[in-house]
C-alpha cells in the first residue's frame, strides 16, 4: 500500500477520493485534466467515484489512474497499488482478465496518424515487393533481343576481315601535308586565287600545306627531291626523276588517290627561274 497517501492529514483513503482532492487542490477542473490526459471526462469521473470495475478493464483502471495521478502531483505507482487492492476487493474477476499486463500511459497510445502512416508504409512495401519480383520473374522479352547481338557480332566479324590498308587511308586523310627538301629544290604552292609560297628550299627544310587552302597545287622542277608525310605517315614522291612538274594538286585526298608518274626523260637541268 502507498504509506504516503496514509500518512496524509485530511486526505481520503479512497484513491478516487485522493486522487479528487489532489486535483481540487491545484485548482483544476475535471474538464481540464481530461485535456491534458486525453482519458475522457467520464472516466475520470468513474475514477473519482472509485468505480474502477466500471471501467472498460482491469489495465485501463490502472493506466488511467497512473496518467490521472501525474497529472494531479501524486506518485504514479503508489496509486497503482491502491487501485489494484481496491479492484481486487470490487471484483475478483478482474484479476484473471488482466493479470500480468499494464499498458503505458493512455496519452502514449499512437495517435491516429502515426497509424495511418504506418499503413502507408506497409502498402509502399508490399508495393515494392510486387514490382522487384515481377522484374524478376517476367518473360524474356525484356531481355536485350538475341537477334540484335547476332547483327553486332557479325558486324564486328567482318570489320576484322576487312583489309588493313582500308583502314589506313581515312587516317592519313585527317592529317597535315607536309613537303621535306631531300636536296635543293625551287617551289611554287599556289592556289587558283594565288600563290602560298614561292622559294628554294633547302635540304632539310619542310612546309606544310595550309589546312584551310583551297585546291592547293605545286610547281617544281625537282620532285625527286621533295618527301611528303600525311599526318605524318609517308606517300610516294611526285616523282623519282628530276622533272618538271605543274598544277599537281596537293591535298591529302589527291596525292593518295594518285598513281606513281612514269619516269620521264629529262630534257634539261631544271633551273631555279619562274
Amino acid at each position: 500500500m502507498a504509506d504516503e497517501f496514509e500518512q496524509q492529514p485530511g486526505l481520503p483513503l479512497g484513491v478516487g477520493e485522493q486522487l479528487r482532492a489532489a486535483r481540487e487542490a491545484r485548482g483544476l477542473s475535471l474538464a481540464e485534466v481530461a485535456a491534458e490526459t486525453r482519458i475522457p471526462q467520464r472516466h475520470l469521473q468513474t475514477i473519482e467515484a472509485g468505480d474502477f470495475a466500471a471501467l472498460p478493464a482491469r489495465t485501463y483502471a490502472i493506466g488511467f489512474a497512473r496518467t490521472y495521478a501525474k497529472a494531479v502531483g501524486l506518485n504514479d505507482s503508489d496509486v497503482a497499488d491502491l487501485v489494484r487492492s481496491e479492484l481486487d476487493a470490487q471484483e475478483p474477476r478482474l484479476r484473471s482478465r488482466g493479470a500480468g499486463f499494464e499498458p503505458g500511459d493512455p496519452a502514449r497510445v499512437p495517435s491516429s496518424g502515426l497509424v495511418w502512416l504506418v499503413l502507408i508504409a506497409l502498402i509502399l512495401l508490399i508495393a515494392g515487393g510486387y514490382f522487384f519480383f515481377r522484374t524478376l520473374f517476367a518473360p524474356g522479352a525484356e531481355l536485350p533481343s538475341l537477334v540484335e547481338q547476332e547483327r553486332a557480332a557479325q558486324a564486328e566479324q567482318a570489320a576484322a576481315q576487312r583489309p588493313a590498308v582500308q583502314s589506313l587511308a581515312p587516317a592519313a586523310t585527317g592529317g597535315a601535308v607536309v613537303f621535306t627538301a631531300l636536296d635543293q629544290a625551287w617551289v611554287r604552292f599556289y592556289t587558283p586565287q594565288g600563290t602560298l609560297t614561292e622559294r628554294l628550299m633547302l635540304k632539310g627544310e619542310t612546309y606544310t600545306v595550309p589546312a584551310d587552302a583551297v585546291q592547293p597545287m605545286l610547281r617544281t622542277g625537282r620532285p625527286d627531291a621533295l618527301a611528303i608525310t600525311i599526318g605524318g605517315r609517308p606517300v610516294p614522291k611526285l616523282s623519282e626523276e628530276q622533272t618538271v612538274v605543274s598544277d599537281v594538286p596537293v591535298t591529302a585526298a589527291a596525292l593518295l588517290a594518285r598513281r606513281p608518274a612514269p619516269a620521264a626523260t629529262p630534257s634539261r637541268a631544271a633551273s631555279p627561274t619562274t
